[in-house]
């Protein structure tokens, strides 16, 4: 007792129980593994909703389509499916029908998409000028992208009905003969092309004159200090400035013609809008696999031309970015 006193009388520790620091030792670790976990793996987090639709909305009836479309399997009896290999692709490709289909899907889908472009295009740069009432055409201009695609095509169809439409009475009035939009293939994809570009033009406008604001100004009163005119102007600051977002939409408006549905499929007033027409003129491949699946109750044929449209778009892309590298080695 007497010389615990005098160790702490001489400011010495005296001895007790072993401390024990386990405690605070394991809380540090589980902090600095909870802050790994909300550094790195917060991002996942964040992003894993998407990836969880994705897989099962757009992953998981990818896949499955493409195992469909190997087999013989009828609309009314799913759960019987007869494997066949190739030979529904091998029986597509000589189809002619199919080959109908891809023909209209590409000349309606030309027929639309460049007027529509360059039609965006114009609107966005008046659009980009200062002008009186400008958010009001810029919220009209969205206005036929917000209307109902089944709305547009009813409006459409009666504008280019053969004997009462308003398209043939102004024809008409200038000594032209009616035309029948519906019957003849050309007048037909032409009327369908209309649809198109009414609807996704003040679209692709509102794109292109985000992408215009977002060019410096400087470069328009560098190149007025060149002498540059208005048009030179444009096509050589604003085209080039937003060459990404012309790309950008290229390639959906490319998607888009290849899925075409429902435009054709309104204008044919009746089952003559699932097989495109009497005679297949307008028929694109999204009726295709439309009549497959729903009219002639083939699951099998019509996974089989769901595939080949994917396989069209990856041949058409992987086409593209050959043609641009091409292009870069030869400058």
């Amino acid at each position: 007792m007497a010389t615990s006193t005098t160790k702490a009388l001489a400011g010495e520790e005296p001895p007790g129980p072993p401390r024990t620091t386990g405690g605070k030792g394991t809380a540090r670790r589980r902090g600095a593994l909870l802050h790994r976990l909300d550094v790195k793996g917060a991002p996942f987090a964040f992003i894993a909703p998407f990836f969880i639709i994705f897989l099962a909305f757009s992953f998981y009836p990818l896949v499955y389509t493409s195992w469909i479309s190997l087999h013989d399997v009828e609309l009314s009896t799913l759960d019987v499916m007869e494997f066949v290999a190739f030979d529904n692709y091998v029986e597509l490709w000589g189809d002619s029908r199919f080959w109908n289909a891809l023909q209209n899907t590409i000349t309606i889908g030309v027929i639309s998409t460049v007027p529509q472009l360059m039609m965006a295009l114009g609107l966005a740069h008046l659009l980009n000028y200062r002008m009186r009432a400008s958010l009001f055409f810029r919220v009209a201009s969205l206005v036929p992208y917000a209307t109902s695609v089944a709305a547009a095509a009813l409006v459409f169809t009666m504008i280019f009905e053969r004997d009462f439409g308003m398209i043939n009475w102004a024809l008409g009035s200038v000594g032209i003969d009616p035309v029948n939009w519906e019957a003849d293939k050309w007048p037909a994809q032409v009327a369908i092309s209309t649809i198109v570009i009414w609807r996704w033009t003040g679209y692709n406008a509102l794109l292109y004159l985000a992408a215009m604001q977002a060019i410096p100004a400087e470069r328009y009163e560098a190149a007025s200090l060149d002498g540059a005119s208005r048009w030179k102007q444009f096509t050589h600051v604003t085209v080039p400035g937003i060459r990404s977002t012309i790309v950008f939409t290229i390639v959906l408006s490319t998607i888009g013609a290849t899925q075409l549905f429902g435009e054709p499929l309104i204008f044919g007033q009746g089952p003559n809008g699932i097989t495109g027409g009497a005679d297949n003129q307008y028929q694109t491949l999204g009726l295709l696999l439309y009549e497959e699946g729903w009219k002639n109750y083939q699951m099998g044929r019509s996974a089989t031309v769901a595939w080949a449209m994917f396989l069209l778009l990856v041949l058409a892309f992987v086409a593209q970015r050959l043609i641009k590298r091409l292009r870069s080695r030869t400058s």
